[in-house]
């Protein structure tokens, strides 16, 4: 017997792009957390902590960057449904004297997931202390961008191993 090959939710019969229809889902709290970690150079990093970069402070703006993105999923993914999100937080850390990491959390009460919502969240405050330190080094590396645990819905409680 051969085991049933997963289905692609977003496709039609044909093959065709097609927002999915949740109308007959339950609505339940969901939850999703993804990261992301820049690299930069050192002097980079000492100006994010130590507040001298030029356009203000960096963590902060990225912070509001990802949840602005993150209520913002729906017209960067176009088949992402728009959700009304509970709860949106960025964290950022610094890794060592050449790294950022930063981790979004999102929480929704709604027929559908936030895993989207939240890697677009990180992905967004990643992408805005690059814009906000290139002057200092245009070098700077983004990546590992990863959901890292989701909440909720018919698939469950999932955390990358």
């Amino acid at each position: 017997m051969t085991a049933k090959k997963p289905s692609l939710t977003h496709l039609d019969d044909q093959g065709r792009a097609r927002m999915v229809d949740v109308g007959a889902k339950d609505v339940t709290q969901r939850r999703a957390v993804a990261s992301g970690r820049i690299q930069m150079s050192s002097d980079a990093l000492h100006a994010i902590r130590d507040g001298s970069v030029p356009k203000g402070d960096v963590l902060a703006v990225a912070r509001v960057a990802g949840i602005q993105a993150a209520k913002e999923t729906s017209r960067w993914i176009p088949l992402c449904h728009p959700l009304p999100l509970d709860k949106v937080s960025i964290e950022c850390e610094f890794i060592g004297d050449n790294a950022v990491e930063v981790r979004a959390e999102v929480r929704v009460t709604a027929k559908t997931g936030v895993e989207m919502e939240a890697l677009t969240a990180a992905t967004a405050s990643l992408l805005t202390i690059y814009d906000m330190c290139k002057a200092i080094d245009r070098g700077m590396t983004i990546e590992t961008v990863q959901l890292i645990e989701k909440e909720g819905g018919r698939s469950g409680h999932w955390i990358r191993k």
